[in-house]
């Protein structure tokens, strides 16, 4: 008889249902937009917005407070739903494309290009022109402009992998971040540094139904277009060899996420500066619910950073009123006790291993 002792075996995680929890998730979101409506400097009664969305709706006199619900909060709940969106699928993504589990929308530099060209159109009145969309459109090109430079030295070192992206990403991050502090050096305003970093932490503040249609829409291609083609992300996600045995170009394959990733992450940052965390925890609570698949990680990850985000701008509201906290201060005091808390709950799985 054997004294020695027992091997435990490990009991596979058990995920939720997929269809159940996004039906769930759906209504919890819309249930939270309606919700988040009744919020802010004046606090209004659940059924008083529900009588002033419906009142649009359905084309009856506006009533009292249709102008604070349809035409400040709405949009504003809405593009923190899409922007939270976007980022927990760039988030996905991303760490899919440089197989890296740590990796977030922001690796490739990109919202450091984005603070240069916001800071250069709020310390130097660059594309003053544009009005109040110089700073979106300034961040934007900023943007842009650092994933293509991400791009140019990746390729030139000999192509897309993974660890050319990660490196060229953190260096040009850190090079581009110390020409936006230059930029703030180098103004006379003494408030400019405040509005640099007010932006650069993040706000959605400023949306508009005008600046709500063109981030839905990104975000709704990215997130379809990527579950169109979650069989080659999950080879992809298993190692370039795997993906490659599979029949699935590789090169192809991390091009077109680069691009599309840059684009998403582009049109996100430009509309709501910089918001740390999302894309990093959403994509990996995600995981641990439903499994490591991209077709039920994508649509789980949409719906659970869209409403995170949401609720983060209620906070962000309420809890120094009537002054707001910068979006990215909330997720990072929350989401960094979470981040480690999902990763200490047992068994946890990236791309097939652990």
């Amino acid at each position: 008889m054997s004294h020695g002792k027992r091997t435990r075996t490990a009991r596979p995680r058990r995920r939720l249902p997929f269809w159940p929890l996004t039906l769930v998730l759906a209504a919890a979101a819309l249930a939270s937009v309606v919700v988040s409506l009744a919020f802010g400097s004046e606090a209004i009664p659940v059924g008083e917005v529900v009588s002033a969305v419906t009142d649009r709706l359905t084309g009856r006199e506006p009533g009292r407070w249709d102008v604070i619900v349809w035409e400040l909060r709405l949009p504003r709940a809405l593009l923190a739903f899409v922007v939270g969106a976007g980022l927990a699928v760039a988030g996905a993504g991303m760490q899919t494309l440089v197989r890296n589990p740590l990796a977030d929308p922001y690796l490739l530099g990109i919202s450091s290009g984005a603070s240069v060209g916001a800071t250069a159109v709020i310390t130097m009145g660059v594309l003053g022109a544009l009005g109040i969309y110089a700073i979106s459109v300034g961040a934007l090109l900023g943007a842009l402009v650092a994933a293509l430079l991400v791009w140019l030295v990746a390729t030139a070192q000999g192509g897309l992998t993974p660890l050319r992206l990660v490196l060229s990403g953190v260096v040009l991050s850190s090079g581009l971040s110390a020409i936006a502090s230059f930029l703030v050096f180098l103004s006379d305003d003494p408030r400019a540094a405040n509005s640099v970093m007010f932006w650069m932490l993040g706000s959605v503040g400023g949306a508009t139904w005008e600046k709500l249609w063109i981030p839905a829409l990104v975000v709704v291609v990215a997130a379809v277009a990527m579950v169109a083609i979650h069989r080659w992300m999950d080879a992809l996600a298993a190692g370039p060899e795997t993906a490659s045995a599979l029949g699935v170009s590789v090169t192809g394959l991390r091009t077109a996420l680069f691009v599309g990733l840059a684009v998403l992450v582009g049109v996100l940052v430009a509309v709501s500066g910089g918001i740390g965390f999302v894309g990093l925890i959403v994509p990996h609570a995600a995981r641990l619910v439903v499994g490591a698949q991209h077709r039920v990680v994508l649509p789980v990850a949409a719906l659970g950073g869209g409403l995170f985000l949401l609720w983060v701008d209620v906070v962000a509201r309420l809890a120094v009123r009537p002054q707001e906290i910068p979006l990215g201060v909330v997720t990072g005091v929350v989401g960094a006790p979470l981040f480690l808390l999902l990763m200490g709950r047992g068994r946890y799985e990236f791309g097939g291993g652990r």
